[in-house]
C-alpha cells in the first residue's frame, strides 16, 4: 500500500471563491515525488504542487461530464474526455511544461478549466519578474535567483533566459502604464493634488499623486517632455480632467515652485485651486544664494517663519528678511520674494500640526519619485521616451504598495471644509445665491 501524504492548499479570497467548487482535499504518493525530495524542501513542494494540480484538474473536468470511461446513457452525457494535451504552468518563477487533461461538450466545445487558468496565467509571472527586476536584478541573473524546484522539473523549465525575462518585463511595465495611465478617477474624493518633476536621461517626467479626503494616497499620472514646462503640465493636468478629477469643491496643489507648473495649475484649475509651494524647496533656493556663514543662520530663521501658526504673521516676517538681505545679497532677497505668498496657504486655509508638516512639502510625492530613481539607477540604455514611461510607471505602482495615510490625516476635515468655503463662499441674499447659480 502506498504511504499518502495530506496536502492543504492555500488561496485568497478572491480565488478562493473563483474556485470554490473545486476538490478541497488532494493526496499526494511519496513515490511519485521521491526524486524531488533529495533535492531539498523548495523542490519537494513544487513536485507535490504539481502532482495536486493534475488532481485538481481531473476532478474539476470529472465534475463537469462525469468520470472518465464511465458508461453514461446519450441523453445524460454532457461532454467527453478527450486526451492530454500539452501546455505549461507557472512554478518556481518560471515556466515549467506539463499536460492537461482535455474535455469536449456533446455540441463540441472545449471545455475550459478554472484550475488551468489559475496556473497557467501569465500575470503570475510577469509579476515575479517586474519586482525583481525593479529589485535591481539583471536580466540575465533572474535564473540565479530562480527557487529550486529540482532536477526533473528545471530540465521542463522555460523562460528564464535574458531575453524571455525581458519580454516579459517589457510586457508588464507596459501593462502597468497603460492602468496607471487611464485609472478612473471620478470615483475618488481628492483634496490635495501634488506635481513633482525627475529627469530620465535628458527627458523631464512629470508625475502626479493625488491624496483623498481620508488621507489615501494614489499615484494618477505621468506626462514627459523635454523640460518641466507649462505645456507639459497643462498637458498632464488636462489628461486627470478628463479621466474624471473633480476640483469643484477646491482642490490644494502643491509644488517645488517651478513657474511652468503654477501656470499651468492655474490655466487648467482656474479659481478652483489653491497653490502651496514646498517650503524646503524654498529655503534651499535662498541658501544657495548666501555665503556658507550666513546661510545656516538665515536657514534657521527661515524654518521659523515657515513654521509660524499665523500666515499674515508669517509672511510679514518673510518680507521683513528680504527687506533686510536686499542690500548686501538682492538675488537672496529676490528668490525669497518669488511666489511668497504661496508658501503660507496651508497656514492661511486654518490647518496646523502634522498635516501642515506634510502639505507645506513636496516630501509625498518626492518619496515616491525616490523609489522610481531607484528602480531606474541600473539602466544604463534608454532606448525611447515609452521605455522611460513605463519604468517610472512601474516605479510609481511599486512605491504605492507600500503607501499608508498622510501625517496628520486626521486634520483633512478641516482642510476640505477650508477649500469648500474659499471657491464657494457663503451667499447671504437671494439674488446673490442666484448669481452664484447661475
Amino acid at each position: 500500500m502506498k504511504k499518502k501524504v495530506a496536502v492543504v492548499s492555500v488561496a485568497d479570497v478572491e480565488e478562493a471563491a473563483r474556485l470554490a467548487d473545486l476538490p478541497l482535499e488532494a493526496t499526494v504518493a511519496l513515490a511519485e515525488v521521491a526524486g524531488a525530495i533529495k533535492d531539498g524542501l523548495l523542490a519537494f513542494a513544487s513536485a507535490t504542487g504539481l502532482v495536486v494540480m493534475h488532481q485538481m484538474m481531473e476532478a474539476e473536468l470529472t465534475q463537469a461530464i462525469g468520470k472518465k470511461h464511465a458508461r453514461i446513457p446519450s441523453p445524460e452525457r454532457v461532454g467527453n474526455w478527450h486526451g492530454m494535451t500539452p501546455g505549461s504552468v507557472v512554478l518556481g518563477g518560471r515556466q515549467v511544461s506539463t499536460d492537461r487533461p482535455r474535455g469536449r461538450t456533446t455540441a463540441g466545445t472545449e471545455i475550459e478549466l478554472d484550475t488551468w487558468k489559475a496556473f497557467n496565467s501569465a500575470d503570475l509571472l510577469n509579476s515575479l519578474v517586474v519586482e525583481r527586476m525593479l529589485a535591481g536584478v539583471a536580466t540575465r541573473r533572474h535564473q540565479d535567483v530562480a527557487e529550486p524546484v529540482g532536477k526533473e522539473l528545471e530540465a521542463k523549465a522555460k523562460s528564464m533566459s535574458k531575453s524571455a525575462v525581458s519580454r516579459r518585463f517589457v510586457a508588464a511595465t507596459t501593462k502597468a502604464m497603460s492602468e496607471l495611465m487611464a485609472r478612473d478617477l471620478s470615483g475618488l474624493d481628492v483634496a490635495v493634488l501634488m506635481i513633482d518633476g525627475l529627469d530620465v536621461a535628458g527627458s523631464t517626467v512629470v508625475a502626479s499623486l493625488v491624496i483623498t479626503t481620508d488621507g489615501t494616497k494614489v499615484p494618477v499620472g505621468l506626462w514627459l517632455g523635454d523640460t518641466e514646462n507649462k505645456t507639459v503640465v497643462t498637458a498632464l493636468l488636462a489628461d486627470l480632467v478628463a479621466r474624471g478629477l473633480d476640483t469643484e469643491s477646491g482642490v490644494l496643489c502643491v509644488i517645488d515652485g517651478a513657474k511652468a507648473l503654477a501656470a499651468g495649475i492655474k490655466k487648467v484649475f482656474g479659481d478652483a485651486a489653491r497653490i502651496q509651494r514646498c517650503i524646503l524647496h524654498k529655503r534651499r533656493n535662498v541658501e544657495g544664494h548666501l555665503p556658507k556663514e550666513l546661510a545656516g543662520a538665515i536657514d534657521k530663521r527661515l524654518a521659523i517663519i515657515f513654521a509660524q501658526p499665523d500666515a499674515a504673521k508669517g509672511l510679514a516676517a518673510a518680507k521683513s528678511l528680504a527687506k533686510e538681505l536686499e542690500a548686501d545679497h538682492p538675488d537672496a532677497a529676490a528668490s525669497l520674494r518669488e511666489g511668497l505668498d504661496d508658501m503660507f496657504t496651508v497656514r492661511r486655509l486654518g490647518v496646523g500640526g502634522e498635516l501642515a508638516k506634510t502639505l507645506t512639502t513636496t516630501n509625498c510625492i518626492e518619496s515616491m519619485i525616490s523609489i522610481a530613481k531607484r528602480t531606474t539607477g541600473r539602466v544604463t540604455k534608454w532606448k525611447d521616451g515609452s521605455m522611460k514611461k513605463r519604468w517610472i510607471a512601474a516605479g510609481m505602482l511599486e512605491a504605492e504598495r507600500s503607501f499608508r495615510r498622510v501625517r496628520g490625516y486626521k486634520g483633512m476635515p478641516k482642510l476640505v471644509e477650508a477649500l469648500r468655503r474659499e471657491v464657494t463662499p457663503t451667499v447671504d441674499t437671494p439674488e446673490e445665491y442666484d448669481q452664484a447659480a447661475a
